[in-house]
């Protein structure tokens, strides 16, 4: 059986209690030695004794019924003490009512939290109360829940983008198979065709996946780091490319980082730019290093992307205009280079061109 804990109020009603029972305690012992040391206001000084004969004082004179009484300090010890309980008592009882008037706003706070789910992220504390620190704090669970109402809806469209873009080339599969299987008169050339679209369609499949692994490991942090070269990774994609409108200017730009995923980095950029362009454009390549942090920056003359439409080329599965859609790719480029410049501590910047085409500089530290 689990023992109860005790609760805040009760905490604060003992330490309200026992600061009061403490002070109070210390003003009674103060008074005690105050009443029974000190002198009584106005009360003459004693004379001094006469002496008899051969030195010895005179005994002391009897006491003058006139002069004001002598303080009863045991009576006020008790009296005291008496009070020092009630008071004591009345202490616990108001220290247990302001204890709860104070932790009202975290009760209404955890009935609400209580209430907020997964499905039901859209609730908020909303304080009313004065500027303080349970005020602070509610905002600060309400800035908390808004970060997770996005991430929770993104990963929801997640989940249902990528659910498209794998049913998509399974259903197709299905089909190709399913029409073959229908045609008794089918011969070898036309089930070879069909099986080459099917591979074709697996391919993509193994594409996507691979996608979003890479996308899923990125999103889970370094695990590994050595010093890479972001200029020798680019001059071997850009070889890689075999495309003669890229127009490479790589200094050396030395970063600490995980070498796979970087290079993941810079072919998406780069296999991005040559995609997404138009015919008989130009594609720029380049890196730098100053001032601590390095840049690599891709830059393309491909169709016009609106200001507006920037934040969507991140978003997984997302693509633009007729430019941006068909076999060309998965959807996944931009959002694999978001989530491993993240990984990184970079930042990813993404300017159209107003003629055309988009720039995208990823900046990261080089320690």
């Amino acid at each position: 059986m689990t023992r109860p804990r005790p609760t805040v109020r009760l905490r604060l009603t003992v330490l309200y209690g026992g600061l009061f029972l403490a002070t109070g305690a210390l003003l009674v012992w103060l008074v005690y030695l105050l009443a029974a040391h000190a002198p009584l206001p106005g009360a003459p000084p004693a004379p001094d004794a006469p002496s008899l004969g051969g030195g010895l004082p005179a005994p002391p004179a009897p006491p003058n019924v006139t002069e004001p009484q002598v303080i009863d300090v045991q009576r006020l010890l008790i009296s005291s003490l008496l009070a020092l309980a009630a008071m004591g008592a009345a202490s616990l009882v108001l220290g247990w009512l302001v204890a709860g008037r104070v932790l009202r706003p975290l009760a209404t706070m955890t009935a609400t939290v209580r209430q907020i789910s997964a499905d039901d992220l859209h609730r908020r504390l909303a304080p009313t109360g004065p500027d303080d620190e349970l005020t602070e704090l509610a905002g600060t669970f309400d800035d908390l829940l808004d970060r997770l109402e996005r991430a929770f809806a993104a990963q929801r469209r997640f989940v249902a983008n990528a659910s498209h873009e794998l049913r998509t080339p399974l259903t197709l599969q299905r089909a190709m198979v399913e029409v073959a299987l229908a045609d008794p008169d089918a011969g070898a050339g036309s089930l070879r065709g069909t099986l080459e679209r099917v591979l074709a369609a697996g391919e993509r499949q193994e594409q996507i996946i691979e996608a979003l692994l890479v996308l899923a490991r990125s999103q889970q942090g370094l695990t590994h780091r050595e010093e890479v070269d972001l200029a020798a990774l680019a001059r071997a994609a850009a070889e890689d490319a075999s495309d003669d409108r890229i127009a490479a200017q790589l200094a050396p730009a030395h970063v600490v980082g995980n070498r796979e995923l970087l290079e993941r980095l810079v072919a998406n950029l780069l296999t991005n730019a040559v995609l997404y362009n138009v015919p008989g454009g130009w594609v720029r390549l380049s890196t730098s290093s100053a001032a601590g942090r390095v840049e690599l920056a891709v830059a393309n003359s491909g169709p016009v992307v609106r200001p507006d439409q920037v934040s969507d080329l991140l978003e997984p599965f997302r693509r633009l205009g007729p430019a941006r859609t068909g076999d060309r790719g998965v959807g996944l480029g931009l959002s694999i280079v978001a989530a491993i410049t993240d990984a990184h501590n970079g930042t990813l910047a993404l300017h159209p061109h107003p003629d055309g085409g988009l720039e995208v500089r990823v900046t990261l530290p080089s320690r």
